[in-house]
């Protein structure tokens, strides 16, 4: 199940990151539990090996069919590889709800900042007074650049990031900070371009006075 036939005449020692990782599983699945517990266990490995060691965990929970709690600070970890989740701050509960449940409807402003990447952008003052709100959530990913006099917002760029199939803009508003915005890669933009922006319908989340959502 561990992949780890061809590694069974190597010495601890031996064994890298992920190797190590997968033979503390084994030993964990030999006793054949009632619940598996993982703490953080893929905090010291490197970004590629981190990819490989969450489909592999998943993998082995599908096939194995057991109950794993799996603590992570990592919101990615957590959105690709949990039926539930359970989002804890201080020690309190803040939310219980599938991936999807704490992404369209996060139960406080802590959970809508936790849950995406990068983070909900956050708009107060004269932003949220618009909307009848203490404070105005918006995802990069829901924000569409359209023809100037269409829009909600303008502002310039200060800085982008290409990641290749991504492409992050960061555009000030007049804002506290930046409206990061998502848009498909390769779409060269100059810093300084003034932009026009509006949110896409059905996609703003208004939160009060008290970090409470206002549906």
């Amino acid at each position: 199940i561990l992949n780890l036939t061809n590694y069974l005449d190597r010495r601890p020692g031996q064994l890298s990151g992920g190797q190590r990782q997968r033979v503390a599983i084994g030993r964990a699945i030999v006793r054949e539990p009632a619940a598996f517990l993982f703490d953080e266990p893929l905090s010291n490995l490197d970004a590629a090996l981190r990819v490989t060691m969450r489909q592999e965990i998943t993998e082995l929970h599908h096939n194995l069919k057991t109950t794993m709690i799996y603590v992570t600070h990592d919101q990615v970890e957590a959105m690709t590889m949990a039926d539930k989740i359970v989002v804890l701050q201080a020690g309190r509960v803040e939310q219980v709800g599938s991936p999807l449940e704490l992404y369209n409807e996060p139960a406080n402003l802590f959970v809508a900042g936790f849950i995406g990447s990068p983070k909900m952008n956050f708009l107060t003052g004269a932003h949220a007074e618009r909307h009848d709100c203490a404070t105005l959530g918006i995802r990069p990913e829901h924000i569409d650049i359209v023809p100037e006099g269409t829009g909600m917002w303008t502002g310039q760029v200060i800085h982008a990031e290409d990641l290749g199939s991504d492409n992050f803009l960061f555009v000030d508003i007049g804002a506290a900070e930046p409206l990061v915005v998502r848009q498909p890669g390769k779409q060269a933009v100059t810093l300084g371009t003034h932009l026009t922006l509006a949110p896409r319908p059905g996609h703003m989340h208004r939160f009060d006075a008290n970090d409470a959502p206002i549906r």
